[in-house]
């Protein structure tokens, strides 16, 4: 799993502390992991390619740079919207898509509802966003999905993830570097990463 990066921060340590609790409230939890997804954000985001530019400062001329690329954030509905607010913030002029999925509750499989995607897909930057790698279905789809589309450069993002689902996408896109800030012990019977935070989506949008 050369491609998977683990953020080790005291920031994130202590967010994910708040956000595993199951006694911490609707703000809080959204404000944690906003402070989380900034920083997965600068780690996804460290190597972008930069095209050199001349500027003027109220003093003189000099060098500066522009980002030498497009930015697409691609957040997999609905969980995944908790991630993007934190990410624009850090990369204002990134474009957003959209990709609906949901999980059947039965089978534990992804399915597919709905998807938008802005132009500038096969020749940018795809940041495929969820807040829990669990199976890997979800993550599965979604990347083959973004291939599908024309997609060359794609990173994922997840706040948590299980053994189960980074081997997964590792082994099925060895090409696709994952960005996490936590791998969590193991799947639990029912899917849900153990200890995990419960369902990321419920708990940000306040629909437990």
């Amino acid at each position: 799993m050369d491609k998977v990066t683990v953020i080790d921060h005291p920031v994130v340590a202590r967010d994910l502390s708040i956000l595993r609790d199951k006694t911490t409230g609707t703000a809080e939890f959204r404000a944690a992991l906003g402070r989380i997804a900034t920083i997965l954000a600068y780690f996804a985001l460290k190597d972008l390619p930069l095209r050199n530019t001349s500027i003027h400062t109220p003093i003189t001329e000099t060098a500066g740079c522009e980002i030498d690329t497009e930015i697409i954030i691609v957040p997999i509905l609905r969980a995944g919207l908790s991630l993007v607010n934190a990410i624009i913030n850090f990369i204002p002029d990134a474009k957003v898509g959209h990709l609906g999925m949901y999980r059947d509750e039965e089978t534990h499989k992804p399915v597919d509802y709905y998807s938008n995607l802005p132009k500038g897909v096969k020749d940018g930057l795809v940041l495929v966003v969820d807040p829990m790698l669990a199976t890997g279905g979800s993550a599965d789809d979604a990347i083959g999905f973004m291939k599908k589309q024309g997609a060359n450069n794609i990173r994922f993002i997840s706040l948590i993830a299980a053994p189960e689902g980074l081997e997964r996408i590792s082994k099925k896109y060895p090409e696709v570097q994952i960005i996490t800030a936590a791998v969590d012990e193991k799947l639990n019977s029912d899917a849900f990463i153990v200890p995990g935070l419960g369902d990321a989506g419920d708990r940000y949008f306040s629909t437990t």
